[in-house]
């Protein structure tokens, strides 16, 4: 008995039930460029900002300017991508900050945190209304889980939360930004000042409240969802 061929979807060159090719993975040299470019862009930006140009970049990666744009198809989604590794490796150090003893774990991510703001000035405002909210909301879990810690080892007053650490946060990028090119490690005095208050006795009782999850994530959204319109607990 002849066995008979599937027949042939017309113009496709298989047969209709056999599933699509897979998608080619991308060859050695476009991950190599596209590691270039990421670590180029976040060297170039950390020197000058979300103003560097592309062709700056590019030439500091050792490629033309044609393959950043293959890659990111603007500057937004170039600072877009290295925003979101230093969030990554900031959610990283609090989830290892989590194993350590005695309730340290949040100290030593403040430190980690507050070097990698001054490491990477010039586009660490990004973090704030990144994409990835997920990711957000996972690093602010990650503090929040350190800030229980702390006070469960009676190292930071019971009145704080995680609105005031952020809070702090925000402050340390701001003296980054101020003094960064002057005096780059003028906020590690100023975290010391706030450790020592987040140690002293508890928040007094006529203080305003701390911003809130809520508000947080409105902060987090950029300064377009809040212009204009009043804050919501």
């Amino acid at each position: 008995m002849t066995g008979h061929a599937h027949p042939k979807a017309p113009g496709s060159g298989r047969a209709p039930d056999q599933d699509p090719p897979a998608a080619k993975p991308l060859r050695r040299d476009a991950v190599r460029n596209h590691q270039l470019v990421v670590e180029a862009a976040r060297e170039v930006l950390s020197e000058f900002g979300t103003d560097a140009s592309m062709e700056l970049i590019a030439s500091r990666a050792g490629v033309g300017v044609g393959t950043v744009y293959r890659r990111f198809p603007n500057k937004e989604a170039l600072v877009d991508e290295i925003a979101g590794l230093m969030l990554s490796e900031l959610t990283e150090v609090a989830r290892r900050s989590l194993g350590l003893p005695d309730g340290t774990g949040l100290e030593r991510f403040l430190r980690v945190i507050g070097r990698s703001l001054a490491e990477h000035r010039g586009y660490a405002d990004k973090l704030v209304g990144h994409s990835k909210t997920s990711c957000v909301e996972v690093l602010r879990d990650r503090i929040a889980d350190l800030l229980l810690q702390a006070q469960e080892a009676g190292r930071v007053a019971p009145g704080v939360e995680l609105g005031d650490i952020m809070a702090l946060i925000w402050g340390l990028r701001g003296i980054v930004e101020t003094s960064g090119a002057v005096v780059p490690d003028a906020w590690r005095r100023q975290l010391d000042i706030q450790l020592a208050g987040l140690r002293a006795a508890d928040v007094p009782p006529d203080s305003p409240p701390a911003v809130t999850r809520a508000q947080l994530r409105r902060i987090g959204t950029g300064p377009a969802a809040t212009a204009g319109t009043p804050a919501k607990s």
